[in-house]
């Protein structure tokens, strides 16, 4: 099992200018790469080889610059993205996608690129990690290395790669290392529902007896904030102004939004933990995003929550805990199919997007494909009466967003073997 640590750079002028020199040089080496590859490609028809950029450009200086291993990792890393491009196009002549693949395009001119050192190419000099550069680079700077603190809480042993990642005109360290991790006995016949929201960022129903609201009107004021901040700025000016003030309130609100995905990640996976949930199901849609329709106002901000980094984080985790992550599409489960927004405490299943039901049906719902059927030959039990509360058919309320997280743990409940009672 790996994991990554991420340590801003200070601001050492001397350290940010070899660092911004090196990611320039990895930039243009990228370039160099991409245009032999597309050109290999384009003018025989040949894929390249994982070593064969190194053959090509050993004497480039834009190469030597860079320490060897590192400028390795550049070339192999781009060999890899076009031999997946060339699975893609096998994939797609014999029919397995439908979409055109396209082949790998050029960075932008002026740019910076992330390079990394694999654990062979670094040395612990006391609570510093030694990074080598090129023979050139010491040829023309007389330097040929600097130096980095390892964070306190990081073996060195245990480090495996190191990034350097240029973001928004800021630098990270980013390490890679390997650790150990006892994976928990939790029971995988408990589950928890989680539907995903903007006010209620992440609702979450199970089925031992807990529920649990992740409030989203906080990350939701910081994100308008900062699209006020970038109206005011780009008032009256070209859409593709970028400045330092750009970068740098851009840059805050990144960290801000990690830092809300790691706090509400480490929620989760401790509600799971302290409740012996083995199973979590997750309500997502594909390109959810493209067809939201909130209103002007909520699409701006709904679109621009980092929700599918959310999902993933919470995916990784969970098979770091031995939790079993289940992604199920939510359909029908919500008020935004409405009058199809299911009960899951009046019995009404929630079905599945496009299925083809029988007209009538109280349990069963139309789809695009059978026009034929009306929205009114399907009705719930129940109602949703004001914001964020629903009425069943025996006239409970509860709360809207946990009947969604009820209704999309139910619609893998047979399947998994959930005891929904």
């Amino acid at each position: 099992m790996y994991g990554f640590q991420q340590v801003l750079v200070g601001k050492n002028s001397e350290l940010i200018a070899i660092l911004k020199f090196l990611c320039e040089q990895s930039h243009k080496l990228t370039n160099m790469g991409i245009y032999y590859a597309r050109q290999l490609y384009f003018k025989s028809k040949k894929t390249i080889g994982k070593f064969y950029l190194e053959k090509v450009y050993k004497n480039n200086n834009h190469y030597k610059v860079i320490h060897s291993q590192a400028a390795q990792q550049i070339l192999r890393t781009l060999a890899e993205s076009f031999r997946y491009y060339y699975g893609l196009i096998k994939a797609y002549t014999e029919g397995e996608i439908t979409k055109i693949p396209r082949i790998p395009n050029y960075r932008k001119k002026g740019g910076m690129a992330t390079f990394s050192y694999p654990k062979q190419g670094l040395k612990l000099k006391g609570n510093q990690i030694r990074v080598p550069l090129g023979k050139t680079c010491k040829r023309w700077f007389g330097l040929d290395c600097f130096y980095i603190y390892k964070p306190s809480n990081l073996e060195f042993n245990s480090l495996k790669e190191l990034r350097i990642l240029p973001i928004n005109r800021c630098f990270y360290w980013e390490f890679v290392y390997e650790k150990e991790v006892t994976i928990p006995q939790l029971n995988q016949d408990n589950g928890l529902g989680i539907d995903h929201g903007l006010n209620n960022w992440l609702t979450c129903v199970s089925n031992v007896g807990n529920s649990l609201i992740v409030d989203g009107k906080h990350l939701k004021s910081m994100n308008s904030w900062y699209n006020k901040q970038i109206s005011t700025i780009k008032e009256n000016k070209p859409t593709e102004l970028w400045s330092n003030r750009l970068a740098e309130i851009t840059e805050k609100r990144s960290r801000q939004m990690l830092d809300g995905i790691n706090k509400v990640i480490r929620i989760v996976i401790n509600h799971c933990l302290e409740n012996n949930i083995g199973t979590i199901v997750f309500g997502w849609n594909k390109r959810q995003k493209n067809e939201i329709k909130l209103g002007k106002k909520n699409n701006s901000e709904f679109v621009q929550i980092p929700i599918a980094r959310l999902k993933e984080r919470i995916a990784q985790l969970s098979q770091e805990y031995g939790i079993i992550f289940i992604e199920t599409e939510e359909s029908y489960t919500c008020r935004g199919e409405w009058p199809f927004a299911p009960t899951f405490l009046d019995g009404d299943y929630p079905p599945i997007y496009g299925e083809k039901l029988g007209a009538g049906a109280r349990t069963q719902v139309p789809s695009k494909e059978a026009p034929t059927l009306r929205a009114n030959d399907w009705k719930p039990s129940g109602r949703r009466t004001k914001r964020g509360l629903y009425r069943t058919g025996n006239n409970c309320f509860v709360n809207a967003d946990c009947k969604v997280a009820a209704n999309i743990i139910r619609k893998v409940s047979t399947k998994l073997g959930l005891d929904l009672s």
